[in-house]
């Protein structure tokens, strides 16, 4: 059924695209499928014979992930890295996670599918969906690998596969769920609307800027900050599965990622910013380490924190995180050739939080790879798990009933 399904794609995929292309895809899905086999089967051999996995052992994972489906209920929203970054952190501690993605991306291979197949972006749901799999390293170097020539050049081989199972199942929502089964992943990934969302920005100087990808760019050339963002259509349609998680979460988590371009834009859906609002969860917000040029350019803490009181103003955050560590000379002057600096709490930022009872948690959470700055994603987890507030959820549960 499966390879009929991937026949049946082959037939229909962009007349566009060359035969050449169209074969790459479907063998590559092929693959997937025999990866995913090849993946279950290894597991229960790796399981089931003694002389490689002890009682002991297999007793200990059976606990383990029990241990883990008892987790908190945390739902994260945004986009971009920093989302992906912390979902590999989050799944050590429980399986009970959903990420509530942004659709507003209209660049890179995300962009171009997105104009020429009339499709959602796949991008970063792409890399939500891999950050929770279980899956072999090779797997998951195909579905990042990205062409440098021919038809397909730039083209990221994960988002072609999600192009697929979108026109396999003719349902995006749907795609994405055939393609968690496939990977094995922890939790869920829900983007946040199924509709056509194009993300505006108002600059200070009155200008609007049409089109995630070129905001931060023409907010630079024209040197002028970012006033508010705005979507279009305005009354956008949240997912009710999105709304049903974060009504169930013990934790709501913004960020990190992009603050006008990944967070935002999420909350500019009106029931979905009415829910988190509403919702009894902890409300926790993680600043980026870095300003990013363009959008958040010389922001503090509370600067970040203005953003996104200003496009909700009833939102209550019970937690803002932050980092205090620094970062080797050389990586900084990489970053500062970028023009991008580190985003510090200055004493006034402190004062301000605690005047508006938000608990405000400074931390080393400098992860340096490659000489890219990322959070410590284990560090940044256990700090999240720590702001959840069981006396919240069982009070308000107790004023239902009186």
């Amino acid at each position: 059924m499966v390879f009929a399904s991937f026949s049946h794609f082959f037939m229909r995929v962009d007349p566009h695209l060359s035969r050449d292309g169209k074969v790459v895809i479907f063998v590559g899905g092929v693959g997937i499928v025999i990866f995913a086999l090849r993946g279950m089967l290894f597991f229960f051999l790796h399981h089931t014979k003694l002389k490689t996995f002890s009682k002991s052992d297999l007793r200990s994972q059976i606990l383990h992930k029990k241990h883990l489906l008892k987790g908190s209920k945390i739902v994260v929203v945004g986009g971009g890295t920093g989302l992906s970054v912390l979902l590999r952190g989050l799944k050590k501690f429980t399986s009970n996670i959903t990420a509530i993605v942004t659709v507003a991306d209209d660049g890179g291979s995300s962009g171009i599918l997105r104009e020429d197949l009339g499709m959602l972006p796949p991008g970063d749901i792409r890399n939500c969906i891999l950050a929770l799999a279980d899956m072999e390293p090779t797997m998951e170097k195909l579905l990042n690998y990205r062409f440098s020539e021919g038809n397909l050049k730039g083209q990221n081989f994960g988002n072609l596969f999600i192009a697929s199972m979108n026109e396999i199942t003719g349902n995006f929502e749907d795609a994405i769920k055939e393609m968690t089964n496939v990977l094995a992943v922890t939790g869920k990934v829900l983007p946040v609307s199924l509709e056509n969302i194009t993300l505006y920005a108002k600059l200070e100087n009155g200008k609007v800027i049409k089109g995630e990808s070129d905001i931060p760019l023409k907010s630079k050339e024209m040197n002028s900050r970012i006033d508010r963002v705005f979507i279009k259509p305005k009354y956008s349609k949240p997912l009710e599965e999105a709304l049903k998680a974060i009504d169930d979460a013990d934790i709501v988590v913004l960020g990190p990622g992009s603050l006008y371009t990944s967070v935002i834009p999420n909350l500019l859906i009106e029931r979905l910013r009415k829910q988190i609002s509403e919702c009894e969860a902890s409300k926790v917000y993680i600043t980026n380490i870095m300003t990013q040029p363009g959008e958040t350019d010389g922001y503090t803490v509370m600067d970040h924190v203005n953003a996104l009181m200003k496009h909700n103003g009833n939102l209550h955050l019970d937690c803002v995180i932050a980092n205090n560590g620094g970062i080797p000379d050389d990586v900084r002057e990489k970053y500062l050739q970028q023009e991008s600096e580190l985003v510090i709490a200055s004493e006034k930022d402190r004062s301000r939080l605690r005047e508006m009872d938000i608990h405000f948690i400074e931390e080393n959470l400098v992860d340096i790879r490659k000489d890219y700055i990322r959070h410590d994603n284990i560090a940044l987890s256990k700090i999240i798990l720590s702001c959840k507030k069981h006396f919240r959820r069982g009070f308000a549960k107790r004023l239902k009933k009186w």
